[in-house]
């Protein structure tokens, strides 16, 4: 395959008349990591529902290896590859730890992941497998959450604040996963509000300000001074 795997040109996306989104172009190349980063309702959140099919993208294109998928829904860019990884985590609380882990399978996608290899990766969950989701740990259900997405063998792995309220030593473990999980060459971008983290776990960092992309780069080269220009829009 030539050019990236994902990408995004001059993408819109809308809730009812208010533009979220303006014109974003990005790029996501096989096996690499991207954080995005930016203040609290920049559209970080908005570009990755567009991305998985779950919000509609107003104008604009967006293409996975090699073909436009604009216009699909959640469950058949899911069968694709996407997987997305919900801020707030979103696990069903009816369900036991495994359960919701297996509700990852949906996809039907063949390939590594398997329960015993999020097991593996996230010893915890092996431990917690028959107690309800709701009991698990905020850190316990991100690492869950995590492990339902790698179930259904995604291609990209998106991951929407997946640090967010965490203790540090919980963040840790589970950015210490995510060389494991690029090991398979799956390419991952990660919605991330700890900019110093952001830019020590990924290749390139794209900084969002009021829906648009206001500075990108690779993440050793920008400095902190420009991140700070571009992220606060002073």
């Amino acid at each position: 395959m030539s050019g990236p795997l994902l990408a995004s040109r001059a993408l819109a996306a809308y809730y009812g008349d208010f533009q979220a989104l303006f014109g974003i172009d990005l790029e996501l190349g096989e096996g690499e990591r991207i954080a995005i980063i930016g203040a609290n309702g920049a559209g970080k959140s908005t570009f990755l529902a567009s991305l998985a099919g779950a919000l509609a993208a107003k104008t604009g294109e967006i293409h996975f290896d090699g073909a436009r998928i604009d216009g699909r829904d959640a469950a058949s860019v899911a069968r694709l590859g996407i997987a997305l990884v919900p801020e707030g985590r979103r696990l069903f609380p009816s369900l036991t730890v495994e359960e919701n882990l297996r509700m990852g399978r949906f996809a039907g996608r063949p390939g590594p992941w398997t329960l015993a290899r999020v097991y593996d990766l996230f010893p915890v969950l092996r431990e917690k497998r028959r107690a309800p989701a709701p009991s698990l740990s905020g850190g316990q259900q991100q690492m869950a959450a995590i492990g339902r997405a790698l179930m259904a063998n995604p291609r990209v792995l998106m991951c929407d604040e997946v640090s967010l309220g965490l203790a540090p030593a919980v963040v840790r473990a589970i950015y210490g996963a995510l060389p494991l999980i690029s090991a398979d060459g799956i390419a991952v971008i990660l919605v991330e509000q700890d900019v110093e983290l952001a830019r020590k776990s990924t290749d390139r960092v794209y900084c969002f300000t009021h829906g648009r992309i206001s500075l990108s780069g690779r993440s050793a080269e920008l400095t902190k001074d420009a991140i700070s220009h571009a992220y606060f829009g002073v």
